[in-house]
């Protein structure tokens, strides 16, 4: 029979694998942006999540359970997507913002992720795995206002400039629709 426990402890096993792969993919991210707040905020977060990897484990052990990971089909599309558009934006003035874009998504999958964990922690009655979720939590939505942050100042001025550049380079004509 299945149980809340039994719904929880998979999705918690998703998360493991998705921070784990989170983990390997912001350092190309980090190495790839030319915002020294971008990059510093990822190299933050990176930190961050790591202490994840570990805050995960231990909610595992708050439930007398071995930490086990299963694969995260979400995660693994994120990244990808991530993958595909910083390469087609590499050299770019768009690429923090195109790194941007994909930690957002990341972020706002892990926030409700957490948050759905977090309360199914509580209505088990476990408070120690609770305040662990919350944790992460916390530190996930920090780190999408940081990078709502990176996105409403230089990094899409910056893009926005190539757009007009470009603009102004063919005669500063539109098309008409």
């Amino acid at each position: 029979m299945k149980t809340l426990k039994n719904l929880f402890l998979n999705e918690l096993a998703d998360m493991y694998d998705a921070e784990h792969r989170i983990t390997k993919a912001l350092p190309k991210l980090i190495k790839a942006a030319t915002c020294e707040k971008l990059q510093q905020g990822l190299e933050n977060h990176l930190e961050e999540t790591e202490g994840h990897v570990t805050k995960v484990e231990r909610v595992f052990a708050a439930f007398d359970e071995k930490p086990r990971a299963k694969k995260c089909p979400a995660m693994v599309g994120l990244l990808d997507e991530g993958d595909e558009i910083v390469s087609e934006n590499k050299k770019s003035a768009v690429i923090n913002a195109a790194i941007i874009s994909a930690c957002q998504k990341v972020e706002h999958y892990e926030i409700a992720s957490y948050g759905t964990l977090r309360a199914w922690a509580e209505l088990l009655g476990n408070d120690e795995a609770a305040n662990l979720l919350q944790e992460i939590l916390d530190q996930e939505k920090e780190a999408d206002r940081i990078l709502n942050e990176c996105a409403t100042t230089k990094n899409n001025k910056e893009a926005l400039e190539e757009a007009e550049v470009g603009a102004g380079a063919s005669g500063g004509r539109t098309a008409q629709m």
